[in-house]
């Protein structure tokens, strides 16, 4: 009988063992998830509110295809049928070259200008495993002027043409129906029009979804510039939208004070007055294309 249940013993251990490990081994993953953080997503639907960056970035290896629409001041009324006889446009590219990095590309039509960017994300908003109450962004834009320009019968050079856009993006989704951002701004201008006109100028963007439904949000978004450094025709951005998602679409449908598209130029060339109906209808169109496909090894 002994010498039975010593042979039982050496039969079976190895079953308790096993399963005593897979025991620790669960134990520990569920730690693990447990640990993992849980980062907040769809604060915006894209990585602009309207004109302005949104918090959001554009996923690793991820190209986003975007085509900006601005037509006239619908106050032109019949005559230039509500604005739709004149556009501008600007074709850009971004892309994720990490998944907390944004670069982008772009061209406009106003004043031709070529206009390049960086847009890093330091922290992301997330609920567990260490809490971060809100995300924080940092953004760097570049753009030159391309078409004809000149004084005296000369062209003015290169690095005159170049603006700078400089912003710190922070910004909360308090929950699936509400998201808010703020957006300190510096803008700088290598050429300015007389010595009275500051070469730096300082703005708040602000911006703010409202989700509608599951495919559709409506966006406000207004920059306010303090007073004192920009010419007096130009006015303060203010615009409201509708972002409408599509598959791999996403349709943000606005209306806006602000023909200037290139990140530096809604903020200081806005001419537009809300008061007076000198408003633009315009549209964004963004189609995302997979280049790098994410590593699903690790599921």
């Amino acid at each position: 009988m002994k010498n039975f249940f010593l042979a039982g013993l050496i039969l079976f251990s190895p079953l308790f063992f096993s399963s005593s490990i897979a025991q620790g081994s669960l134990l520990d993953l569920l730690e693990d998830e447990e640990d993992m953080p849980f980062y907040t997503t769809a604060s915006f639907k894209t990585n602009r509110v309207i004109n302005l960056h949104s918090l959001e970035n554009t996923h690793y290896g991820v190209l986003d295809v975007k085509i900006s629409h601005r037509f006239g001041s619908i106050k032109g009324g019949g005559n230039t049928f509500f604005g739709l006889d004149n556009a501008t446009v600007r074709l850009g590219l971004d892309y994720g070259l990490m998944e907390n990095l944004q670069i982008g590309l772009g061209r406009s039509s106003l004043l031709k200008e070529v206009d390049t960017y960086a847009k890093y994300r330091l922290f992301r908003q997330r609920e567990e495993a260490g809490e971060m109450p809100i995300t924080l962004t940092l953004f760097a834009a570049a753009a030159m002027r391309t078409g004809t320009w000149e004084f005296n019968g000369e062209p003015y050079p290169w690095q005159s043409r170049l603006t700078y856009t400089y912003q710190l993006i922070v910004g909360r989704k308090f929950s699936d129906f509400f998201s808010l951002q703020l957006s300190p701004t510096l803008v700088h201008r290598n050429l300015v029009p007389n010595e009275d006109i500051a070469h730096d100028v300082l703005a708040v963007g602000a911006g703010a979804r409202f989700r509608l439904s599951r495919r559709v949000t409506l966006n406000l978004e207004y920059i306010y510039v303090f007073p004192d450094q920009l010419e007096s025709e130009f006015k303060n951005s203010a615009s409201l939208g509708l972002d409408i998602e599509t598959g791999g679409h996403v349709f943000q449908l606005h209306f806006t004070n602000s023909a200037p598209i290139a990140d530096h130029a809604f903020i200081t060339r806005t001419r537009g007055e809300w008061g007076r109906g000198d408003i633009h209808f315009g549209f964004n169109i963004a189609r995302v294309f997979t280049i790098v496909k994410p590593d699903m090894s690790g599921f």
